[in-house]
C-alpha cells in the first residue's frame, strides 16, 4: 500500500510532479459529483486543493488491497481560509497497473464538498471582478 500513502502526501503537500508520477500518463479520475477529469485537470483541482485547504490531511478509516488496486475509505480534513473546520468522507477505487494509477474513481459526500464549490465560486467572481473592472478602465482610458 506504499503508493497509497505516497498519493496522500503528494496531494496533502501540493506535490504535483509526485502526483502526475504516480499517474499513468492516460489515466481517468471520475467523481460522483461530476464526472471523469484529464489527469490535468485532476492535478489542477488538487493544486488548488492544497493552497486553500490548511492544515489539509487525510484521516484513513480503511484501506483493503483489490487484485488490481485498492479502496480506501476517509475523511478529508482541514480548515477553510476563514478558518472553518472542513471535514468530507470519501471512498475510492483505484486501478492500478504497472505501479502507475491508471483509474480512481471517488465517492464523496457531496453535500460536504459544498464549502468548496462556494469558495471556488467565490474566487472566480472576485477574479473576474478584477478581470471586468481592467476592461472597464482600459475602455475608459480610450474614451478620454
Amino acid at each position: 500500500m506504499d503508493l497509497a500513502d505516497r498519493f496522500l502526501t503528494a496531494i496533502t503537500s501540493g506535490d504535483t510532479d509526485a502526483l502526475r508520477a504516480l499517474y499513468a500518463p492516460d489515466a481517468t479520475i471520475w467523481h460522483n459529483d461530476d464526472g471523469e477529469q484529464s489527469v490535468d485537470a485532476n492535478l489542477r483541482t488538487l493544486r488548488w486543493l492544497s493552497r486553500n485547504l490548511r492544515d489539509m490531511r487525510y484521516d484513513v478509516v480503511r484501506r483493503d488491497a483489490l487484485p488490481d488496486g485498492y479502496a480506501q475509505r476517509h475523511v478529508l480534513r482541514g480548515a477553510l481560509p476563514d478558518g472553518t473546520p472542513f471535514e468530507l468522507h470519501a471512498c475510492l477505487f483505484v486501478t492500478v497497473r504497472d505501479g502507475r494509477i491508471v483509474r480512481l474513481e471517488e465517492y464523496a459526500d457531496s453535500r460536504g464538498s459544498d464549502p468548496l464549490h462556494a469558495l471556488a465560486a467565490a474566487q472566480r467572481a472576485a477574479r473576474d471582478g478584477r478581470a471586468h473592472g481592467r476592461a472597464h478602465g482600459r475602455a475608459h482610458d480610450e474614451r478620454t
